[in-house]
C-alpha cells in the first residue's frame, strides 16, 4: 500500500524544511534540499514499494534538491531513476545536460552521478519518481549516460506506457492533491495497486528497460555513422565490460574503438571526468559494493581489489579511502555492524 513517509502540515513552519533536508539526507540515497523562502516551504511524500523497485510522489514548494559527489560516497544504491512532474514545473540536471520538463514528460537519472532537481513555479509541484536497481536491467540499458538529463517524451507511445503505470500505482491521493493529515512522518494507507507487488515490480523494471532500449535505438546512427554521442556511449560500454582487467587503459579503449587517444580525451572534455577517473571510479564503486556483501564476507580484500582490476593492494587502499573516507577494512565492518 502507498503510504505517506513525511507530511509538513503538522510541523511548526519554521522546522518543515530543516525537517523535510533531514528526511532526504536519511533516505537510501541520500539527497539535500533549499529554499529560498524556508519559512513557506511545504512537503509531502509518499512511498510504494513495488518488488525492488521504489515508487514515489512528492509534493514540494519551489525548491532545489541535489545529490552531491559526497553525499554519493556516503551512500549509493546504484540505482537507474524516472523522474516526471504530475502537476508543475519540474528541472532535472545531471551529466552536464538539464531537462524542463512539461506535464507527463520525464527524465531518467542515475544515483551514482551529481544531481539537481529544481521545483519552479508558484506554488507546489507535484513529481513522481521511480527508482530500478541498475543490475535488474539489461547490460545494455545500465549504460545509458547519453539519455541522463535530457526531457524525453511521456506522453506518446513506451513513454506514455511507463508514466501511465508509475501514475496509476500512486493512485488514491485525497483529492486536493496532498497526502491525508497525520503526524509528520506517520505512514497513512491509501490505496492498494492491483495485483501482487512482486508482479507489479516485474513490470515496472520491463517497462523501464523497454523505454531506455527504444531510446538507446533512436540514438543510434545508420549504418557506416558513428556520432561522437553513440561512440561515447559505446566507450562506456566497454569500460564497463572490462574493468576486471588490469591492462584497462585509456591506450586500451583507444585501440578497441580505433581512435587516436587524444581524440578520445577530447571526446570526455565533454564529461566532468577523464577515462583514467572514469575507470577509478567505477572499480571503486565495484569494490565497494563487493566489501559490502555478507556472501563475499571471506574474500579477502586483496582478492576484491584483484577482482576489479587493481594489481597493488596499497594503491587500493589509498584510493578508497580518499573516495570514501574509510580503508577498505573500515567500510567492510561499517557493513557488518
Amino acid at each position: 500500500m502507498i503510504r505517506t513517509v513525511f507530511h509538513s502540515e503538522d510541523l511548526p513552519a519554521a522546522e518543515r524544511l530543516a525537517r523535510f533536508d533531514d528526511f532526504l539526507r536519511h533516505c537510501d540515497h541520500p539527497m539535500a534540499v533549499t529554499s529560498s523562502a524556508p519559512e513557506l516551504f511545504r512537503a509531502t511524500a509518499r512511498a510504494l514499494e513495488i518488488g525492488p523497485v521504489s515508487v514515489a510522489e512528492l509534493t514540494l514548494s519551489p525548491s532545489v534538491v541535489r545529490r552531491t559527489a559526497r553525499l554519493i560516497r556516503q551512500a549509493d544504491p546504484e540505482l537507474c531513476c524516472v523522474v516526471f512532474a504530475r502537476r508543475g514545473a519540474l528541472r532535472v540536471a545531471q551529466a552536464g545536460r538539464e531537462a524542463a520538463l512539461g506535464e507527463r514528460d520525464f527524465a531518467l537519472y542515475n544515483s551514482s552521478q551529481p544531481l539537481r532537481v529544481r521545483i519552479a513555479g508558484r506554488g507546489t509541484a507535484t513529481l513522481v519518481r521511480a527508482h530500478v536497481p541498475r543490475a535488474l536491467l539489461p547490460p545494455r540499458a545500465r549504460r545509458a549516460d547519453g539519455l541522463l538529463g535530457r526531457p524525453l517524451p511521456g506522453r506518446t507511445g513506451i513513454g506514455a506506457l511507463l508514466t501511465q503505470f508509475l501514475g496509476d500505482v500512486t493512485a488514491g491521493t485525497p483529492p486536493d492533491g496532498t497526502a491525508a493529515p497525520g503526524p509528520a512522518t506517520e505512514p497513512y494507507e491509501s490505496g492498494e495497486p492491483a495485483g501482487d507487488a512482486a508482479g507489479l515490480g516485474a513490470v515496472a523494471v520491463d517497462l523501464v528497460a523497454a523505454t531506455l532500449a527504444h531510446h538507446l535505438d533512436e540514438e543510434t546512427p545508420a549504418p557506416g555513422a558513428q556520432g561522437p554521442g553513440v561512440l561515447l556511449l559505446r566507450i562506456d560500454a566497454f569500460i564497463e565490460e572490462h574493468l576486471p582487467e588490469p591492462d584497462l587503459s585509456p591506450r586500451a579503449v583507444a585501440a578497441a574503438h580505433h581512435i587516436s587517444v587524444s581524440y578520445l580525451h577530447r571526446l570526455f572534455r565533454t564529461r566532468e571526468t577523464t577515462v583514467t577517473e572514469l575507470i577509478r571510479r567505477r572499480r571503486l564503486e565495484r569494490a565497494r559494493r563487493d566489501l559490502g556483501d555478507e556472501r563475499l564476507r571471506d574474500l579477502p580484500i586483496h582478492r576484491v581489489a584483484a577482482r576489479w582490476g587493481f594489481r597493488d593492494h596499497a594503491s587500493f587502499t589509498r584510493a578508497f579511502r580518499a573516495a570514501y573516507g574509510v580503508p577498505p577494512s573500515g567500510h567492510r565492518r561499517q557493513g557488518s555492524g
